[in-house]
């Protein structure tokens, strides 16, 4: 891969948000490309960025953009990013790579194959990276570094478009790439990133007081991510139902099982669940 050469290449941004933005800032303060793009509704957003010099050029309408694009970047809520590539299915640039960075995988990768250009290549992506806030405006730099990225090529994924990915993530300080099938990937989310999101916000809306003044460091480190954007968490639940479910239920039956030691008094029987727990907490490379 060392003699992949992105120096002449052009990347449009698809969303300037706090993932578009910070990718656009990462690309621009460690890569050295021909043109970084960027597309968006906002005007405001995309006139910022340029005036900040992170894109060289911002535009609501995409068809330029895309037509000279080699890689496109594809920030935004899963159905969206759907209806985005089949809407301008017939503007990008022969070959180019299309990847998206959204926390549901089969369902976009399933669908966009189903209409995608032969000669173009959809490789579907997920940083594990982000923030409780959203917007340009919180987008940072430095939010990917030794961050985990996963890819989820399908069958049709050309080898040399993965390994081009693979360098530009490089470039981004992304500790390690892992490719997943996107079945994996959504099963694996669901307990490591979908989980704990839905046990932080039933945890704060479980709150009897909320001016309560007797709150530790524990509610705040298990309640961190309920400050969440929740018109994109809703649609990532519900687009990957059947495995949240799954999780949600496996995690119920553990908390059922602690509540019967607990009202039994088992108090031997708890505290060997509690040091399995702290066992296998330290063994997580985390």
């Amino acid at each position: 891969m060392n003699d992949i050469d992105l120096s002449n290449i052009n990347i449009t941004i698809v969303g300037l948000g706090l993932i578009g933005g910070s990718f656009a800032k990462s690309i621009r303060e460690n890569i050295n490309l021909k043109n970084l793009w960027a597309i968006d509704v906002d005007e405001n957003v995309l006139s910022t960025a340029e005036k900040l010099k992170i894109i060289d050029k911002g535009f609501i309408n995409p068809k330029f953009p895309l037509q000279n694009s080699d890689i496109i970047i594809l920030c935004i809520y899963p159905n969206l990013t759907i209806k985005f590539i089949k809407d301008n299915i017939n503007d990008f640039k022969q070959n180019a790579i299309i990847t998206d960075t959204s926390g549901i995988k089969h369902k976009i990768v399933q669908e966009v194959n189903s209409f995608i250009r032969d000669d173009l290549d959809f490789i579907g992506g997920h940083p594990m990276a982000g923030k409780e806030v959203s917007g340009f405006s919180n987008s940072n730099d430095n939010i990917f570094y030794n961050a985990q990225y996963i890819l989820t090529p399908s069958k049709r994924s050309n080898l040399t478009n993965i390994n081009i990915l693979k360098v530009l993530l490089s470039e981004l300080k992304f500790e390690a790439v892992t490719e997943l099938t996107p079945e994996s990937h959504d099963h694996i989310i669901a307990y490591t990133s979908h989980l704990p999101h839905i046990i932080a916000c039933a945890l704060v809306n479980n709150v009897a007081n909320n001016t309560c003044s007797c709150i530790g460091g524990s509610f705040k480190d298990a309640t961190r991510v309920a400050n969440i954007n929740a018109s994109l968490w809703s649609e990532l639940l519900i687009e990957n139902k059947d495995a949240v479910l799954k999780e949600v239920d496996k995690f119920i039956g553990d908390i059922n099982n602690i509540y019967k030691l607990i009202e039994s008094n088992e108090q031997e029987y708890l505290r060997l669940y509690l040091e399995k727990s702290c066992e296998k907490r330290k063994m997580m490379k985390v």
